[in-house]
């Protein structure tokens, strides 16, 4: 590497490396995974995501907040849950038709970790092993994402 450049892999390795979501994960599957990975931000009002575009990405939300909104006929946007900084956004690139079911709009600046689905489950077609440890991530937000959108319906049409 030429004098004065600076690697930005090795940068994001560390960043993914240092991430809660991804403890425990081998280095050889943290080189895999930073190759798919890209730092983004958003300034506040813009979206991450709109309901019925491809879903191919999932984000590692750093620094910030962002609420995860459904369009209620009448009612217009309406937040289901959030997330923050640490927190992990978006499993819809896990699911085929691979599309997102609700909107994600920064509420306040935020920076991510934006990693390309596709370049994932291409690099999962060759280890078996890498796709594994992503589902065993995803599948608890999976649970927490339900859970969340059960307690909103409750609360939308909830028993009087």
């Amino acid at each position: 590497m030429e004098p004065g450049r600076v690697n930005i892999v090795q940068g994001l390795e560390q960043i993914v490396n240092e991430h809660s979501f991804f403890q425990g994960m081998s280095p050889g599957h943290i080189d895999f995974v930073s190759g798919c990975a890209r730092n983004a931000s958003f300034r506040q009002g813009e979206f991450l995501f709109r309901e019925g575009e491809d879903a191919n990405a999932f984000y590692c939300i750093r620094t910030g907040r962002v609420a995860l909104e459904l369009h209620v006929p009448g009612r217009g946007a309406v937040q289901i849950d959030d997330r923050k900084a640490g927190d992990v956004l978006g499993w819809s690139w896990l699911v085929e038709p691979y599309r997102w079911y609700s909107d994600a709009r920064a509420v306040e600046e935020v920076r991510a970790l934006v990693f390309d689905c596709t370049c994932l489950r291409n690099k999962w077609q060759d280890d078996p092993e890498l796709g594994y440890q992503m589902y065993q991530r995803f599948v608890p937000l999976m649970h927490r994402s339900l859970q969340a959108t059960r307690l909103q319906l409750l609360d939308i049409y909830g028993t009087d």
